[in-house]
């Protein structure tokens, strides 16, 4: 097992991973930019060193100062929690090049799955159901019109190299092919320095469902369930829940069954996410995998009562997993708590934190690196919170989110609490009758 490991990381992710290392008895070092010297990480820590001015690029994405922080301090693990550098093998290449064990899995790893057109490639030898569309990158927008007509409108362009919705475009009919296939393309450069784009068939009224899995450097892999993640804004995530209401058992079986032939294609190695687009009839279709701890880790954690990061740390440190699958023994909501205005398009709002009182109580887990006094930043995600509530059923799980949200305080800054308290309140939602088109017709009373 390891003695030290670095984080690098901030935030609640980071304040996260430290908890679960001070329990397994390993030390931990946190990075900060100096916009973070305050938070709640940079204190748990039994290290901590600051790795430059506030932008990413000369902190969190700053690989050189990340490495001189572990030889410093004398780590011998990195964890890079989710976003930033999680998900670059060139920074999991560099780590192992250093001996420095990068917990997460192999750069080859995260080459395969990180390119969207290879790891289409892959699942389809594998035989893991995929949407259908084109076999590469396009070329142009003739054949970007050629391949839409083959498979029929409407279709969606997307960055090869993408995520969060950046270098993506729904298109309905040709006329508007070509303007999407430009401002996709110009976006996806500008986000990824790679501007490749494929198409594929829109699938409407999806569910965004996805599976978590784990797998060894022995060859086992397991499923622990699904997540369902459609409640979204601009691609963007704000609600999810385990187990999902649209599930049945049979459709469990098949895509955890699938999740988990995705995960031994590539012989993977730690934590990991399956994502998956359901459609109303319950056909799935594979999205993406995310080769790193979810933000929404949490919910699947509640709901099976398993540590998801110390198992990443065990299956880094060499140990081997049980091989089981796991199912949801109790039913769990997150809301994730953006420093946010909802009635202004969710604006950001950073600033100080003036007032903060967290609710508690039996079925509710609250993770974040606020308190009174902190200073949220603005250059950073604006997730300053994530409430989770657990209960015997979705119905109670909700009653229980709903009462610890009107206890949620939180003033000096906006947030998303007061759109999350609607939601908690809307039939349909309650009723499990949404897919992820849900928000566009929500409004903020």
């Amino acid at each position: 097992m390891f003695n030290k490991i670095l984080i690098a990381n901030r935030g609640e992710i980071a304040l996260r991973v430290i908890r679960t290392c001070r329990e397994m008895g390993i030390k931990t070092v946190a990075v900060y930019s100096t916009a973070d010297k305050d938070s709640l990480h940079v204190k748990f820590a039994d290290e901590a060193v600051c790795l430059g001015r506030p932008p990413s690029s000369e902190s969190y994405l700053n690989i050189p100062q990340i490495m001189a922080a572990v030889e410093i301090t004398n780590a011998d693990a990195i964890h890079p929690g989710y976003g930033f550098l999680a998900e670059n093998a060139r920074f999991a290449q560099i780590c192992c090049e250093h001996g420095i064990k990068f917990i997460g899995p192999t750069p080859q790893m995260i080459t395969a799955m990180g390119d969207k057109i290879t790891a289409k490639e892959t699942m389809i030898k594998a035989g893991v159901p995929v949407v259908p569309g084109g076999e590469g990158l396009l070329e142009s927008v003739e054949e970007a019109k050629s391949l839409a007509k083959d498979i029929g409108y409407p279709v969606i362009l997307k960055a090869t190299a993408g995520g969060g919705g950046k270098g993506m475009r729904v298109v309905w009919e040709e006329a508007e092919l070509e303007h999407a296939f430009n401002t996709a393309k110009a976006e996806a450069g500008a986000s990824f320095k790679n501007d490749g784009l494929y198409l594929e068939k829109y699938v409407e009224e999806p569910r965004h469902i996805e599976i978590q899995i784990a797998g060894d450097r022995y060859g086992k892999v397991c499923h622990l369930s699904e997540r369902d993640c459609s409640i979204q804004r601009r691609h963007q995530k704000l609600v999810e829940e385990s187990p999902s209401p649209f599930m049945t058992d049979d459709l469990r079986e098949k895509m955890g069954e699938a999740a988990v032939k995705a995960a031994s294609a590539i012989n993977y190695e730690s934590v990991g996410t399956i994502e998956f687009l359901v459609d109303k009839h319950k056909n799935f279709y594979f999205m993406e995998m995310n080769t790193r701890i979810q933000v929404e880790h949490c919910v699947t954690e509640e709901v099976t009562n398993f540590d998801l990061v110390k198992e990443q740390i065990k299956i880094a440190s060499g140990e081997s997993i049980s091989g089981r699958n796991y199912y949801p023994e109790m039913h769990a909501i997150e809301c994730r708590i953006n420093a946010e205005d909802p009635y202004n398009d969710f604006r950001p709002s950073p600033g100080k934190i003036t007032v903060l009182h967290q609710p508690g109580g039996h079925g509710v887990r609250i993770d974040s690196h606020t308190y009174a006094g902190y200073v949220i930043p603005p250059y950073y995600d604006s997730m300053i919170a994530k409430i989770i509530a657990v209960a015997r059923t979705r119905e109670e799980a909700i009653n229980t989110m709903s009462r610890a949200l009107s206890e949620y305080v939180i003033e000096g800054v906006k947030t998303t609490i007061p759109f999350h308290q609607q939601l908690m309140r809307n039939e349909d939602f309650r009723k499990g009758n949404f897919t992820t088109k849900f928000l566009e017709s929500f409004n903020m009373l």
